[in-house]
């Protein structure tokens, strides 16, 4: 006897079709699933046979063998105990329907018969919808999910029991629905706000420029400064999500097993500790998961307290930051996880922190030595990816007594908004999207200057010390600062508001 279920399961951020193939045959009681099942997979074996029993339906000794197709792909997670469960009831006859060929079903199982939710539910649903499937079976907790994907119909179940009267065709369920628009009308009520840092107006400037233009950005100033503050209302400022990258978002966190419920409609904000490893922040494992710079993605990734973090870390990052994609080989497969997002650090000037600070009652005491070593942890392929570096200074304390000044973030982002549209005309033929990305080439066709720029860049260059990988940062930033003022040419007052912005590569690097 045989039967046969379609399902999916995840690679990557993508879903591979699997078909669920059940065989019954007589003699003594075994039940083996073969085709690269991880354990997760193996042990379903227990789950299904409990859920079957307890659901009210027999499952009598023989030698059930379930074969999870293609069997070169290796298959992991619960996500395959539904179909697996309904493959055995087809082949053992106790169910009867037409509809296993034309529905996906997916979800975990429990003792009783329950369906529970899973990982990677959106990837699924694209899946099936590329499939031209007529619909998916699914958890109800994850319902929400995959019904933002127009042309497949999603039917969520809560047992065993629910989604085989479905199929018989004994009871009917409603496919549900969302609306896109709702899922975004939320987006202006921000928890957090820049209207609520005092003070930092140039700081607040440069997150400006960044943002606009796509740079990352290193802050650097003593404990308590508003450093973190600043970086956590980064996303405030961003452009919208529109619908494309939030569906790529949710996929990379639903997979993680991040993702509660429906769409992620926010920009995300990651901010690992120091204490993180290589794989966490980059991903892998024997069966490759997202790390840290991909669940940034479309997002901000901070890194607080930049020198704390290992060195080999650290080095990781250059790839992501070049290439906007994370390559993870095995020895079976090779996976790409996208990791395009806005790199935001911060550190102290010195160990203690309080080097060149002007902080009443904090005076330096670190060693000259001490700090070479200190700033030593950050190598120079890394700070070469980081177009802005802003000093930081403590707030006073008339201004942190004082009622909020400045602008929303609501308002920043619609500057910040206006120059990413100029960019993304500008370079509609280039296949990048931000200024941030301009390679040298871009950088002398759409970073032209007149005799008075260069001089001044060629004045700035040699009377401050800056090094050579700064001439393309200033050159970068000052395009963007000029988008922000609707300008086509970058004048001398761009240039200069860029060169203060590398001004701290002579102060603490060179």
């Amino acid at each position: 006897m045989f039967g046969k279920t379609i399902s999916y399961a995840i690679q990557g951020i993508d879903a591979q079709q699997i078909t669920v193939e059940a065989d019954i045959k007589g003699g003594l009681f075994k039940f083996s699933i073969v085709g690269l099942p991880s354990s997760s997979v193996k042990e379903s074996r227990d789950r299904v046979s409990a859920a079957i029993k307890n659901s009210g339906f027999k499952f009598p000794s023989h030698n059930y063998t379930v074969n999870l197709a293609p069997a070169d792909i290796k298959k992991d997670g619960v996500a395959l105990d539904l179909p697996t469960a309904i493959s055995l009831l087809d082949a053992s006859h106790q169910i009867k329907t037409e509809k296993l060929e034309k529905f996906a079903l997916i979800g975990e199982l429990s003792l009783d018969g329950n369906v529970r939710p899973i990982r990677g539910v959106l990837p699924i649903a694209i899946a099936a919808w590329r499939d031209e499937l007529d619909g998916i079976i699914l958890p109800y907790e994850n319902a929400e999910e995959a019904a933002v994907i127009d042309g497949l119909d999603v039917f969520p179940v809560t047992s065993l029991n629910e989604a085989v009267n479905f199929l018989e065709g004994v009871s009917e369920i409603e496919p549900l629905k969302v609306d896109k628009e709702e899922i975004f009308a939320n987006l202006n009520q921000e928890t957090v706000d820049m209207f609520d840092v005092k003070g930092q107006f140039q700081i607040k400037r440069a997150l400006e420029v960044a943002a606009a233009g796509g740079h990352n950005v290193l802050m650097i100033g003593p404990p308590g400064a508003g450093k973190t503050m600043l970086a956590r209302r980064i996303p405030t400022i961003l452009p919208q999500m529109v619908l494309e990258e939030a569906l790529e978002t949710t996929k990379i966190h639903s997979v993680a097993g991040l993702n509660e419920k429906g769409i992620v409609n926010r920009r995300p904000f990651r901010s690992p500790h120091h204490t993180i490893s290589d794989v966490a922040l980059i991903g892998g494992g024997s069966y490759p998961k997202p790390g840290e710079v991909s669940l940034a993605h479309n997002g901000v990734l901070f890194l607080d307290e930049l020198p704390e973090f290992k060195k080999n870390v650290l080095e990781v990052l250059r790839q992501p930051l070049e290439d906007e994609v994370v390559t993870i080989s095995r020895a079976t497969q090779s996976l790409e996880f996208p990791a395009k997002f806005m790199l935001v650090a911060s550190m102290n000037p010195c160990p203690c922190g309080y080097y060149g600070a002007e902080v009443k009652g904090h005076t330096c005491s670190c060693s000259i030595s001490s700090i070479q070593r200190y700033r030593a942890k950050i190598s120079g392929p890394l700070l070469d990816r980081i177009d802005i570096h802003v000093e930081v200074q403590a707030v006073e304390y008339d201004e942190l007594s004082s009622l909020p000044t400045g602008e929303k973030s609501a308002d920043i982002r619609k500057r910040v908004n206006a120059a990413r549209q100029i960019q993304l005309q500008r370079f509609s033929q280039e296949k990048i999207y931000s200024n941030s990305q301009m390679s040298s080439k871009q950088i002398r066709k759409y970073c032209k200057l007149d005799q008075d720029g260069k001089n001044l860049l060629k004045m700035a260059m040699e009377k401050m010390g800056l090094s050579a990988r700064a001439y393309d940062r200033i050159l970068k930033v000052s395009r963007t600062i000029a988008d922000l003022e609707g300008a086509k040419n970058i004048s001398t007052s761009h240039i200069s508001e860029a060169v203060q912005y590398r001004s701290l590569d002579r102060k603490f690097w060179e």
